[in-house]
């Protein structure tokens, strides 16, 4: 994993205030975690911007401040979503020697028999699981190759990922990945001829019996 260094500034202007640090092209923050009390940060809003947008949240972040590089993880960020742009961001410092819980993507890879032959629906599960690792070991995602399903049905779920055991999975090891699945047309269940038939004949029974019980009232 490639490594991602942001520069930081303490600062003193906090609540309401940070609107001014914002116009004057800064990205307010806050840097807690692993052996530090929680500090107010400032960081120049373009570069770090750019370099947030593309982080995952498994990716280890170094925080430069007052000549000192913090390893870190980002927990949140709060987007101003009709500008598109960060308003602010909270970096955990990490231990490099303790494990640590966070979610990464799952990302599909590879191309379905049961689609290209049986024209069957590729249907992802859930997009990110809970992994614990040292946090250099984090993975940037896990790949699921779903070449593997060959026929309508097929399945991956987290038991049937081979992964490092560097890594442990949190998450329920019967958690859905990928499924192929008929076209929707294909999914209505065929009714056998006779058996609406019969189906029909039952209910005009019925209603002849009810309009009995009436008459004989």
């Amino acid at each position: 994993m490639s490594k991602i260094i942001v520069d930081a500034d303490k600062r003193e202007v906090i609540g309401k205030k940070v609107k001014v640090l914002r116009r004057e092209g800064f990205l307010p923050a806050v840097i807690y975690g692993h052996g530090i009390d929680s500090i107010a940060i400032a960081l120049n809003h373009k570069a770090t911007s750019r370099i947030l947008a593309k982080a995952e949240s498994s990716n280890l972040i170094i925080v430069k401040l007052d000549g000192k590089e913090y390893p870190t993880l980002v927990r949140e960020k709060q987007w101003d979503y009709i500008r598109r742009s960060l308003l602010h961001v909270d970096f955990q410092v990490v231990s490099m020697t303790e494990t640590i819980a966070v979610m990464v993507r799952i990302e599909l890879i590879g191309v379905s028999p049961a689609v290209e032959n049986f024209g069957a629906i590729l249907i992802s599960g859930v997009n990110e699981i809970e992994i614990e690792a040292l946090p250099s070991d984090l993975p940037e995602s896990i790949e699921v190759d779903v070449s593997a399903l060959e026929k309508i049905g097929d399945s991956v779920q987290i038991r049937d990922l081979e992964l490092s055991d560097k890594l442990t999975v949190l998450t329920d090891q019967h958690t859905m990945l990928a499924v192929t699945s008929a076209m929707a047309e294909e999914i209505v269940d065929e009714v056998d001829a006779e058996e609406l038939l019969e189906g029909e004949e039952g209910i005009e029974e019925a209603e002849e019996g009810v309009e009995g019980e009436e008459a004989a009232e």
